[in-house]
């Protein structure tokens, strides 16, 4: 043997052993939990996202393709998978009395955006005259004001004991200050654990590594790519299969016995979820003027059989009490009464309905893969009381704005009866979605929508959460008997992920998923 051939053969075997000590090495690494860093996660979403981006904004974190901006921005709380508020880049965040209209905050130092300049107050004072005037829980925001390059103070139109959990909001993030607030956002810089690289508007976007993030050592992961698949699971799931996915989000519950006996395939349910908002439309000549009607069709639906035929049982799916509250939220009170078909029967004669009704059309869209289950359920169940209850699918694309109509009914633009969305929030922010204001109540009015705000407004001046927690009790219970919406059954988002992705952890919040510690084995 040359001593060329010697030479290489012992580089080859010094190579081969390298090689087989990094794989041992990584084998020990995934087996003791230890993460490791480097590679890329592409996943797949399929909830309907209403707000997606152009051209123009897909970059801005209202118009993602994806709701969960944690990916590239950050906020100054969090909402834990258990629904608790914890600190993000606040360090401290409290009243400055018990009026609790004013709320000083002190922001971490040293986190720089993903150009390398260091965040200040007067970039979060700047994102916020965005988000106050854009983001439906900031709009309480009057003003802020600039206390010191780390410190901000936040004027708030009233009392509120649970304003920490409104700047959690996802839309809530921190973006480099500019003069012109319709221009906050639009270059896709953040502080997130990755930075926006291309953004495909309403189909992918791929994110890479950010350097500097703030979080030590973190992410773990070289890139992470999100790809739309709205309104085709079955193209996400198959996508999954042959391995174009490391992931897929928020998957059809029923699918969990079927997905958990498919190799390489981790089923990641969340401890709860979306529930739909049916809203029944109070304008001139709407039958849901009439509490009976309302109150009939609340009794009539068979919420016990959502939760088994839907969602394939308790475990992922739960029964709502017509209130926005989640299931899981420790202040849930649960709907007092069962399913009465003759109590339902019973109201509508005396609404003048003696042999049923037939209720106007009631339109949903695909936002979750389940829903044409949902409303076929409702639909059956609501028969034997008498009600005939017409539906009809329309695409995820224009829903929104189909089903919202004129806020003023005098222009004669009527909201729809219709179906929407909502995730899990915590009491302030979910009790208040019911104000008459909102198109979610149906534009809600009378003596009790009234006991309703005038509860609200104390709960939000109530420091003590027990205190809190038996006003909230009166609230729902007013839900119960008012019917304003109905909000029948909830789904626990579910996941699918291959066994090599770690600290991968679902969210009753979808958007509240983050990415920091995600790694691959």
């Amino acid at each position: 043997m040359t001593e060329l051939t010697r030479r290489s053969a012992l580089l080859g075997a010094t190579t081969l052993l390298a090689a087989l000590d990094s794989a041992l090495l990584g084998t020990a690494s995934a087996q003791s939990g230890q993460p490791k860093r480097g590679g890329t996660l592409v996943y797949a979403q399929c909830s309907g996202n209403r707000r997606g981006g152009d051209a123009s904004n897909a970059k801005h974190p209202y118009y993602m393709i994806d709701l969960i901006t944690r990916s590239a921005y950050n906020t100054l709380t969090w909402v834990d998978e258990g629904l608790n508020i914890v600190n993000e880049l606040a360090t401290k965040l409290a009243p400055t009395d018990d009026k609790l209209n004013v709320w000083e905050v002190t922001v971490r130092e040293g986190v720089k955006f993903h150009d390398g300049r260091e965040v200040t107050a007067k970039d979060w004072a700047s994102s916020f005259e965005l988000h106050r005037r854009r983001n439906f829980a900031s709009q309480q925001i009057k003003s802020t004001e600039v206390t010191g390059t780390h410190s901000l103070r936040f004027f708030l139109d009233a009392g509120n004991s649970e304003f920490p959990f409104v700047l959690a909001e996802y839309d809530n993030v921190v973006m480099p200050a500019n003069e012109d607030f319709q221009k906050i956002g639009l270059t896709g810089i953040g502080t997130g654990p990755f930075k926006i690289v291309e953004a495909d508007p309403q189909r992918r976007m791929v994110f890479e590594r950010n350097e500097n993030y703030w979080r030590k050592d973190q992410p773990f992961l070289d890139r992470l790519e999100v790809i739309n698949r709205e309104g085709q699971m079955e193209s996400a799931i198959n996508g999954f299969r042959s391995r174009q996915f490391d992931a897929v989000l928020n998957i059809d519950p029923r699918l969990v016995r079927q997905l958990s006996n498919e190799p390489e395939t981790d089923v990641v349910p969340a401890s709860s979820g979306d529930q739909a908002v049916i809203i029944l439309p109070k304008h001139p000549g709407s039958p849901f003027l009439d509490k009976r009607i309302r109150q009939a069709l609340a009794f009539a639906i068979d919420r016990e059989a959502i939760v088994r035929i839907v969602y394939g049982g308790a475990k992922f799916g739960w029964m709502g009490n017509d209130s926005h509250m989640a299931g899981t939220d420790p202040m849930f009170a649960p709907r007092p009464v069962k399913r009465d078909v003759a109590k339902a029967k019973a109201l509508l004669a005396e609404a003048g309905h003696p042999n049923g009704i037939t209720l106007p059309t009631l339109y949903y869209a695909p936002q979750w893969p389940e829903m044409s289950r949902y409303f076929q359920v409702i639909q059956e169940t609501v028969k034997e009381a008498g009600i005939t209850l017409p539906i009809e699918e329309r695409p995820n694309d224009g829903y929104l704005k189909f089903r919202q109509g004129e806020a003023d009914v005098t222009k004669g633009n009527y909201h729809k009866f219709a179906y929407t969305a909502v995730g899990p929030r915590n009491p302030g922010i979910s009790l208040f979605r019911m104000r008459g204001a909102n198109n979610e109540s149906g534009y809600w009015s009378g003596p009790a929508h009234d006991r309703y705000m005038d509860l609200y407004r104390t709960a939000m001046v109530t420091a003590d959460a027990a205190k809190r927690k038996a006003i909230y009790a009166e609230m729902q219970q007013i839900c119960f008997d008012e019917a304003p919406a109905l909000l029948p059954a909830g789904r626990n988002n579910v996941l699918i992920k291959r066994p090599n992705i770690r600290g991968l952890n679902n969210h009753p919040q979808h958007w509240s998923i983050t990415w920091d510690g995600v790694w691959k084995a």
